[in-house]
């Protein structure tokens, strides 16, 4: 493959994030948020840049404060913006955060009329898809239109030039119009992607077609407990296309599916928990930077259980991506790979 000029494009939503400065507070006693950036494929294109990768996004931002923030930090990071369209009379999206650690942290969602869904096809012709080793395309990205044409849209194009594509599974259920059509859709898309990157939760929802047990709970970042076979849902992932799962597993660290039906373990990293949210976007982070240099699958997935549990210890997204050498630091701390 000749030299291209990103190594990886990441697709889809961004938002500010407003994550409460009351650590531990239920949710109606917060007195005040700090204001960062989020949004998975916008966490995952900091963190490789933070790593050391050629990192480019595609997202799109209302013609409003909001968005000049989301710009300012990613041009501040050394991400490339140039990409990014404004939707005229959309906005570009917000999320509130409580934290109560360790494990409850309340978030509330705002993505009515929300720029980031009217990506379209066009926007995808005017992005570097040719010019990245890699696409990174993610679960929300596919739960309406315009966006949902323009992600499957984008991977087959990377397909036909050669592009590696990642699939971040991303599944927010209250972001679907039925939480089912999650599953419809990514099976319908497994043909088009390399490696597909999910929590076990995840996992079950795109290989199920009756999710007769989901709850949604707006209030929970958690997402509901899904009813299924892990390995038959795994089995399914890989039968429709995908090369590799990786499988995100928290504080257990995290196993690589091959279509080959080779299994491989990466261990984990042990940390105190502050604050869950981005941590799967760092791990796909790290797990990216190692597979695109050639480090391996274990390695890589190390990796990602390492920049996942430096994140966990921190206070929100894409502005607390670890670097290389924090990385490396941490890791050495800990007996090294």
């Amino acid at each position: 493959m000749s030299e291209r000029t990103y190594d990886i494009l990441a697709m889809g939503r961004s938002s500010i994030d407003l994550y409460s400065n009351d650590i531990g507070a239920p949710f109606p006693e917060i007195t005040s948020f700090g204001a960062f950036v989020g949004g998975c494929p916008t966490n995952i294109s900091v963190g490789t840049r933070r790593l050391g990768l050629r990192s480019a996004v595609l997202t799109a931002l209302g013609e409003d404060p909001v968005g000049d923030f989301i710009l300012k930090f990613l041009n501040d990071e050394g991400v490339e913006t140039k990409f990014i369209p404004h939707k005229p009379g959309h906005r570009t999206s917000a999320v509130v955060l409580g934290i109560e650690p360790p494990d409850r942290f309340p978030l509330v969602y705002y993505r009515d009329n929300c720029a980031d869904i009217e990506l379209t096809i066009d926007d995808v012709l005017a992005a570097p898809i040719a010019d990245s080793q890699a696409l990174l395309i993610s679960g929300t990205g596919l739960s309406k239109e315009p966006s949902r044409s323009a992600t499957i849209f984008a991977a087959e194009y990377a397909q036909s030039v050669g592009t590696t594509v990642f699939l971040d599974l991303d599944f927010r259920a209250d972001q679907w119009h039925e939480p089912r059509t999650f599953g419809v859709v990514v099976r319908s898309m497994l043909r088009l992607v390399d490696t597909a990157i999910g929590t076990e939760e995840e996992v079950k929802a795109a290989s199920l077609t009756d999710i007769s047990q989901l709850s949604i709970e707006h209030s929970q970042i958690s997402n509901p407990d899904i009813e299924g076979d892990v390995t038959a849902a795994i089995e399914t992932i890989l039968r429709g296309g995908a090369q590799a799962l990786v499988m995100k597993r928290g504080i257990e660290g995290a196993d690589v599916h091959l279509s080959s039906g080779d299994v491989i373990d990466a261990a984990p990293f042990s940390v105190e928990v502050y604050n869950t949210l981005g941590a799967g976007d760092a791990f796909a982070s790290g797990f990216i930077y190692g597979y695109l240099k050639g480090w391996g699958w274990q390695k890589s997935a190390r990796l990602g259980n390492a920049t996942g549990a430096i994140v966990v210890t921190r206070h929100g997204c894409a502005n607390f991506m670890p670097t290389m050498r924090e990385v490396e630091a941490f890791v050495e701390e800990r007996g090294g790979w």
